[in-house]
């Protein structure tokens, strides 16, 4: 005839085992003493011997209840792990990745739409930054801009970077009146990030306007808050393209010259954890290659 023996009994009866306290097994497995002592008591019933020697202030283990806790709790403890394994396999998925504010939120998010309906089981977490000198923290993935492709981890260039001069429709009509060719920028501010505070020169001097005098330089510290003070009207900022396509589409800045600057700089992303063991890396990976890579 077969014995049920419930596994929580089983449970109980090692921790008591360990411990030599009803007391202190029920407060480990939140259950009341007297909780404890009905498992024990039926396990004694249903093995046929008794498993503890019941003391006034304590129990200690009979010769038999300590050889079945030395063959039992391996048992449960294989159980335990076996469970725990199989948990962890079906555990929720999350991939980290930072990069750029800007880009983040001009390029990046607005072109996620998709992935969840491909990867419903992963979930992302994004970590900003205003410029390349801002520290980040620790993340699965990073998308940097640089000028040269990282080599102390694995990393894959994306694409290239150039700037245009932008400011807002209103302020373009106004500028238009000036006929010299650089009176624009010499009556208006000019908008640099202040991680690139001779940018506005680098885009004179590689498009050949010579004694190029602005009246003004207004220095900020984020992509984002050069970009809206343009859209506001302050002045004439140095817009990256192409991850501020939007912003033209949508009329918000206008081009007020067609020469760009163009820099050596790329977007790389760069790979900081191991992917073998994390399916869900790879896979950002290969969807961040299919977006981004060598799209001009």
């Amino acid at each position: 005839m077969a014995v049920h023996t419930p596994l929580r009994g089983l449970r109980c009866f090692c921790v008591a085992a360990e411990c030599l306290s009803f007391k202190e097994t029920a407060r480990q497995l939140y259950l009341t003493p007297s909780a404890v002592s009905h498992q024990i008591k039926q396990l004694e019933e249903n093995l046929g011997f008794a498993l503890f020697e019941r003391q006034t202030r304590a129990v200690v283990l009979t010769t038999e209840g300590r050889r079945f806790y030395l063959a039992i709790n391996p048992l449960l403890q294989g159980i335990a792990s076996t469970v725990s394994e199989f948990c962890q396999q079906q555990r929720e998925q999350r991939v980290s990745i930072s990069l750029p504010e800007f880009f983040a939120s001009e390029f990046f998010v607005p072109r996620l739409v998709g992935w969840s309906e491909l990867h419903p089981d992963i979930n992302l977490q994004l970590e900003t930054v205003k410029s390349r000198s801002e520290p980040g923290r620790h993340t699965d993935l990073q998308i940097v801009l640089a000028s040269s492709k990282p080599t102390d981890k694995p990393s894959y260039q994306l694409f290239p970077i150039s700037y245009v001069p932008a400011c807002s429709p209103e302020l373009y009509l106004r500028l238009q009146d000036d006929e010299a060719q650089l009176a624009p920028l010499e009556n208006a501010p000019l908008i640099v990030h202040q991680a690139r505070p001779w940018c506005w020169h680098q885009w004179a001097d590689q498009n050949g306007f010579e004694d190029f005098r602005p009246r003004q330089i207004i220095q900020l510290d984020s992509m984002f808050s050069v970009a809206r003070a343009a859209q506001q009207g302050l002045g004439v900022a140095l817009i990256p393209l192409p991850i501020s396509s939007a912003w033209f589409e949508s009329g918000s800045l206008v081009k007020l010259f067609d020469d760009e600057l163009t820099t050596r700089d790329f977007y790389y992303l760069v790979q900081h954890e191991i992917a073998d063991n994390r399916p869900e890396i790879q896979l950002l990976i290969n969807w961040v290659l299919q977006k981004f890579r060598l799209q001009s």
